[in-house]
């Protein structure tokens, strides 16, 4: 018969830096709103979602530069917290 295997091999577009700080405000807001106050633990997922997006983000930043900057692997390191 046939499988559930898609056959698009179109890339999802990435997000840059901004769209996922944007994000992450938009996740925030989101879990600080009324919705949520009965809900504290999933609130609480939303507002770490946002940290990491935004962590996320701002690597993305410090890579894009240093790679431009030609720096060496040591900052990258540094950055992920390995050096």
């Amino acid at each position: 018969m046939g499988t559930n295997e898609t056959t698009n091999t179109t890339p999802t577009p990435q997000m840059g830096p901004e769209e996922m700080r944007l994000l992450a405000k938009r996740l925030r807001a989101r879990a600080d709103s009324v919705l949520y106050r009965d809900q504290p633990h999933q609130a609480a997922d939303m507002r770490q979602a946002a940290s990491l997006i935004e962590q996320h983000a701002s690597l993305a930043v410090e890579l894009h530069a240093n790679a431009a900057a030609g720096a060496g692997i040591t900052r990258l390191l540094e950055i992920l917290g390995g050096a």
